[in-house]
């Protein structure tokens, strides 16, 4: 990530542990992985909480754990899609 804040390489470290020990791969796509990774740092330091930056939060904390990243849904997605909704994890091909 080019001049990348600390939260930024942070979360980037975070999500890569979490794509290795899944034996996936981040978005090859360096733009949209650096947009996705703001937008989950953003998300916590507003909300205290890593959500998903491509889906919407009801607003009770309790529902909304449903999509922290990664969420509940990203498994079906990718192995359905090849990827999750937010397109940072990735099905190694």
């Amino acid at each position: 990530m080019a001049e990348a804040t600390q939260a930024e390489a942070d979360m980037l470290k975070w999500a890569e542990a979490i794509a290795r020990k899944n034996g996936w791969m981040l978005n090859p796509d360096k733009e949209h992985l650096d947009l996705v990774i703001r937008g989950l740092v953003r998300n916590k330091e507003k909300f205290h909480r890593p959500y998903c930056p491509c889906r919407l939060r009801s607003g009770d904390e309790e529902r909304d754990r449903d999509i922290e990243c990664p969420c509940i849904y990203h498994k079906d997605e990718i192995a359905k899609d090849g990827n999750c909704h937010c397109q940072l994890y990735y099905k190694k091909t």
